[in-house]
Parts: structure tokens; sequence; C-alpha cells
């Protein structure tokens, strides 16, 4: 996996993660455990190897009532294209 920090200049910052075949499956396996198991939760951690960038993302099941700042759009379309 690979991950960056963008720095889009204006205040808010865009993470970017690269992930392999096999961390896909991986990923979808501990997002279903989340799923089955709410009071669970996982990391995807840093090497370290580097002087700085992202050291930890936390995934958890945020409470029902909680106040959201993030939301899951689609996959990426090329331009022209209609949204399904």
């Amino acid at each position: 996996m690979h991950g960056e920090i963008k720095d889009w200049n204006n205040g808010w910052y865009g993470v970017s993660l690269g992930v392999s075949q096999a961390e896909i499956d991986r990923l979808i396996a501990l997002l279903t455990a989340l799923r089955n198991n709410p009071d669970q939760h996982f990391h995807i951690s840093s090497d370290y190897v580097d002087s700085g960038g992202i050291g930890d993302i936390e995934m958890y099941v945020n409470d029902a009532d909680a106040v959201n700042n993030l939301r899951v759009s689609g996959i990426a379309l090329p331009p022209g294209d209609s949204i399904p």
C-alpha cells in the first residue's frame, strides 16, 4: 500500500491510498468484519521509513447520531460519461 498527503494549498488536504489486489481483498474482509462486529476497529499504519507522512488511519463504525464530515463517492468516470 502507498499513501500520500496532498496539500491543496487552500487549507484542505487530500489523502491518496494506492492498494494492491491482495490489499483490496484484505480491506473488504476487514470492512466486512466491522459490519458484523461494530465494536471492533482496524488500522492502516505506516512503515515509518520516511521522515514524515501518514502515520496511521483508524477505521471504525461511526455512531448513528455522530456528525459526519466526510462522504464516500463513486468510482472515477471519463469526461462525458453519465453517472449510473
